[in-house]
């Protein structure tokens, strides 16, 4: 092809994947990557005249969750492809045409959830070699669709909500980790609604418990709550949590075991009851007792925790005895508890965060602090990337959850020279540093989660019932 017949194109160009039924999807091009990767979900590998074919869904709108498209293709090959976290992950690979501007050909697409990435398609080099220039200063080169366009186009694929009701009890809707929830919530065709704890309130009463909300009297019946709750409201935010469980509804963790995590000292007492390695920690009441806490766990330095306190918030590492007995003593002196533990030195500023759920570990990051600090906590100004932890981790962080009966939780791990030691687990983990470094929906798992717990089933489309009674027949 001459030169002067290629397609320019921006950093950014709408597309068109018309096998797919994708009129127009939004690309990112990326000439660095050497694969291109659409957006898909709920996908299903199945047979078809002895060939492996998948079927799978795409939201072909960045933020819009309500346009889905179904689509089934036979089977490429399974290809490991290197994602932005620097992890090898395994991906179905299709082959559709991709129509560009005026011209078309045909492509080959990895297929893998891009729900954490600003855009629902990549478009890589090995689709562009011979047929594409790039701008990167530029974008939209060869069309450009407002608004009106782009929903004429989807509007015949909104799809009706025929799921579970769902309630999101939380403080700030706004939030990434409540924003995450609702959309993989109605992703998959249940019907959201956001809680404000505070603006929740109960009647008690052993034949018709009642949960009523601010401004609109009596709640009407949901299927399943999703507490998530802040440090600062665990007291009421676990009563109506507690509230919700005698009306019979399901939980993504319950009262119980979120007001366990929340106590560090339970919390470290069960772990040790369950025969969970920890740092050496001291507990004491009295200042006259001071001198042989710090003894007890090893002496300075060491870290002084508040009982209460989340994102590294109320945690000080006191470098020398003097500065221990000052920082204890003074938090004494208001009446504040405290643990005090040992300071694992080799961990270099470093932990692990394990993000547990239904009893297996299904992401971890490795947290460093920032320059300056030791508390390895994204909060603070940390800096995560996606790892795989080892057996033992594994197994520390999953025996962490059963120990406080909780569903989903992030569990915090420190490495010593005598093994992996738990640190906290939080039950109600923050999912943006976490999704963002791994690139996994984790917020879709919770939901799934939730529907496991409920067996609940996802209906069939029509579709889907095509599928199955074609396969049955080959």
């Amino acid at each position: 092809m001459a030169m002067n017949a290629k397609v320019i194109v921006g950093s950014e160009e709408w597309c068109g994947l018309p096998g797919l039924g994708l009129a127009a999807i939004k690309a990112r091009v990326d000439s660095g990557a050497a694969t291109s990767s659409l957006h898909a979900f709920n996908i299903t590998p199945f047979q078809r005249e002895g060939k492996e074919w998948i079927s799978f869904e795409v939201h072909p709108l960045q933020n819009d969750r309500s346009v889905v498209v179904r689509h089934e293709a036979p089977v490429l090959q399974q290809r490991g492809v290197k994602n932005t976290s620097g992890l090898v992950e395994a991906r179905y690979v299709i082959r559709e045409t991709l129509q560009l501007g005026d011209q078309s050909w045909p492509i080959e697409l990895t297929l893998t959830n891009r729900d954490a990435m600003g855009y629902r398609m990549l478009l890589g080099r090995e689709a562009m070699v011979g047929r594409v220039l790039v701008d990167p200063e530029g974008s939209h080169h060869l069309v450009q669709y407002d608004h009106a366009q782009v929903e004429a186009m989807y509007a015949h694929h909104r799809v009706e909500r025929k799921g579970l009701r769902i309630a999101l009890l939380a403080t700030d809707p706004d939030l990434y980790s409540n924003r995450r929830l609702m959309e993989a919530g109605e992703e998959r065709g249940h019907r959201m609604e956001f809680l404000a704890i505070k603006h929740c309130y109960m009647r008690l009463d052993a034949q018709s418990p009642e949960m009523h909300y601010r401004g609109r009297d009596v709640l009407e019946r949901f299927d399943a709550v999703i507490p998530r709750i802040r440090p600062s409201v665990t007291f009421y935010g676990c009563a109506v949590t507690r509230q919700f469980q005698a009306m019979g509804l399901q939980t993504l963790n319950t009262a119980e075991a979120i007001s366990c995590s929340r106590d560090k000292l339970l919390a470290s007492q069960l772990f040790v009851r369950h025969g969970l390695n920890v740092p050496v920690t001291g507990f004491a009441s009295s200042p006259l007792d001071t001198k042989d806490l710090i003894t007890m766990v090893g002496g300075a330095p060491l870290i002084v925790k508040l009982l209460e306190g989340a994102q590294g918030r109320g945690v000080v590492l006191a470098e020398t005895q003097k500065a221990a007995e000052s920082v204890i003593n003074a938090m004494k002196s208001i009446n504040a508890n405290l643990l005090v533990q040992e300071f694992i030195k080799e961990a270099g500023g470093k932990d692990l965060r394990c993000f547990v759920m239904g009893g297996k570990v299904v992401a971890a990051i490795e947290r460093t602090a920032a320059l300056g600090d030791y508390r390895a906590n994204l909060h603070q100004g940390g800096k995560a990337r996606a790892v795989r932890v080892l057996q033992n981790e594994r197994r520390l962080a999953i025996a962490a959850c059963r120990a406080m009966g909780l569903d989903v939780a992030g569990v915090d791990i420190i490495r010593s020279e005598r093994g992996p030691l738990l640190l906290e687990v939080n039950s109600s983990p923050g999912l943006e540093g976490i999704e963002t470094a791994t690139g996994k929906d984790l917020a879709g798992r919770m939901i799934q989660e939730l529907e496991r717990k409920l067996g609940w089933v996802r209906p069939m489309l029509q579709a889907d019932v095509t599928t199955k009674l074609t396969a049955s027949k080959s």
